[in-house]
Formats: C-alpha cells, structure tokens, sequence
C-alpha cells in the first residue's frame, strides 16, 4: 500500500512512484526496460509503440509489461 500523499502506480504488480504528467516511456525508463521488443498496457488498453511518449499513465494505474521473445 502507497504511503499516504505519496503517489504511486503499478508496473507488473509491483508500485513505483508516479509523478504528474509521467509517459509510458516515463515508466519504461524507471525500470529499466531496454528490450526492443515489449507490448504494454496501461490499464488494460494497449499502448502503440508509437504513443509511448505522449500517452499520459494516469495515478494509480495498472501498467503491463510484457517482453516478446524472438528467434528461429
């Protein structure tokens, strides 16, 4: 549970500090996600790759992120 006045959202179930205005690139950054090939949600609506920048992450949401493997 967040601490009280402390902002908070979760990525993959576990909670990080929100700040107003934070991106969806704003979270992948905060985690640390490199992987080229990811899909993720913002409260179980996709978010296009290209949107990652401007799609606003609302305070308390619930954000998925799903890495995609590759290969032969």
């Amino acid at each position: 549970m967040a601490a009280r006045g402390m902002a908070m959202i979760r990525v993959n179930g576990d909670p990080i500090e929100w700040h107003e205005g934070m991106t969806v690139r704003d979270v992948l950054v905060a985690r640390n996600y490199k992987f080229p090939l990811i899909i993720v949600t913002v409260n179980s609506h996709l978010v296009r790759r290209e949107a990652y920048d401007t799609t606003v992450v609302p305070d308390e949401s619930s954000v998925r992120v799903v890495h995609l493997m590759s290969g032969g």
